[in-house]
């Protein structure tokens, strides 16, 4: 990744109105309530009036944003802006009230916390920053932290600078591991909605399916009334050749409908076929076969340890996981693919070995995460963003199976093994 993509997203990020204004309100509730029983309760000195005219403006910017402010979300722009005036607010309030020596100086980091997770990083780069120099402004500068009439608080030089020190620290780590979360939370998001939409294209697909067969059943009855009806005008009319060329037309393009809608029935029956429960041997089966037929890579299908073969539905996960990573084998091999199947009343195990490059180091602990990339030359040059691999371990794992990739000892090539509870993968 280039050091100038890091700053920036090519994610739509908006933040919820609702939930930024909720939370607003609920710092402005926070803050006038504090400040009023210091001053009203613990009868503490502090600039009541200029405290409250800092909160005012507060909730004038927070009416605005939920009345006036039309959009329901807030792009990055608009989020950073409000959390930035929130920011300063807040640093005008410890200003006021005793600076870093004021105990709720922590919250300085919030702002910058949730730009990390709901932002991109630039924003977040630019909050933290302002924190840091607010956090050093408010150490120097900040009117006397409220107390009881002649009693002054008084702490010393190497407190008052420890105080920034670890709020910093503390903002460091946090949006660290703020920015850790939300990147992986929206490539995961990403890649779900792929998966999903794969699914939805299957389905799909089935559908049309079904509505093709169903058009033919319906299509049968009127098209059967309508030969019979010109084989019978064929009698009465004769040879008549005004009429008969016509006849014969009409007959030959009904047999013609007839055939397609013959067709329509046969490929859905097919379908029907695929959607029905199967042996997992007979599975792998169609699969490899349907990869010798568009590839000249050597695949083999070994089954001398298949003793139970249990009979699976045949569901869209598996099927496609399946064919996704025996996909996968093919494209990176040099010449073979060996798929081993082993069953027994308690295991049922898929082994998928190559003779290609293997998977890489760098990436072998992290496979199955979407939009990961080897810095091996070899492999990154035929492979994508591991979305593939993330689509067919997920659909996999949905149907209780467990994924394992390692290093297949007798090629050193990639090995992915796929293994079941059998009691779990048995059909209903």
């Amino acid at each position: 990744m280039k050091f100038s993509e890091f700053f920036t997203s090519k994610d739509n990020i908006q933040l919820d109105k609702k939930t930024l204004v909720f939370l607003r309100w609920i710092a402005l509730v926070g803050q006038y309530a504090t400040i009023s029983i210091v001053f009203f309760i613990f009868k503490f000195e502090l600039p009541f009036f200029y405290c409250s005219i800092v909160v005012f403006f507060g909730v004038i910017s927070n009416l605005y944003l939920q009345y006036k402010f039309k959009k329901n979300q807030l792009n990055n722009f608009a989020s950073t802006f409000y959390l930035f005036y929130d920011l300063l607010q807040l640093s005008l309030l410890l200003y006021l009230t005793g600076g870093i020596t004021n105990p709720f100086s922590i919250l300085l980091i919030v702002p910058a916390i949730v730009a990390s997770t709901f932002l991109t990083l630039k924003s977040t780069i630019n909050l933290s920053i302002s924190t840091v120099i607010i956090l050093v402004l408010l150490t120097i500068y900040n009117l006397p932290l409220p107390h009881y009439g002649k009693l002054h608080f008084h702490i010393p030089d190497i407190y008052l600078y420890a105080m920034p020190i670890a709020i910093i620290i503390t903002l460091t780590f946090l949006t660290y591991f703020g920015i850790r979360f939300g990147i992986e939370s929206r490539k995961r998001t990403q890649a779900l909605n792929k998966l999903e939409l794969i699914l939805a294209k299957e389905h799909e697909l089935e559908s049309i399916g079904l509505q093709a067969a169903a058009a033919a059943h319906s299509l049968g009855t009127p098209l059967s009334t309508i030969t019979v009806i010109a084989r019978e005008l064929e009698k009465d009319i004769g040879q008549n050749s005004k009429y008969s060329k016509d006849i014969d037309l009409l007959l030959s393009q009904t047999k013609r409908c007839s055939d397609i809608l013959k067709n329509l029935s046969k490929d859905q029956l097919k379908e029907d076929s695929f959607l029905s429960d199967i042996k997992i041997q007979e599975l792998l089966d169609e699969i490899v076969r349907s990869f010798k037929e568009i590839s000249e890579k050597k695949l083999s299908l070994i089954s001398e340890k298949n003793k139970k073969n249990p009979q699976i539905e045949r569901t869209l996960e598996i099927t496609y996981g399946l064919r996704n990573f025996i996909g996968n084998a093919v494209k990176y091999s040099n010449s073979s693919v060996e798929i081993s199947l082993e069953s027994d009343n308690k295991i049922t195990q898929v082994k998928i070995c190559d003779d290609g490059p293997g998977f890489s180091e760098d990436i072998l602990n992290v496979l199955g995460e979407p939009y990961i990339r080897s810095k091996d030359k070899i492999i990154s040059l035929k492979s994508g963003l591991g979305l593939g691999t993330f689509i067919g371990k997920t659909l996999l794992e949905r149907m209780k199976a467990n994924i394992q990739f390692g290093k297949c000892p007798k090629t050193n090539g990639a090995m992915v093994i796929i293994k079941w509870q059998t009691k779990d993968l048995l059909a209903i």
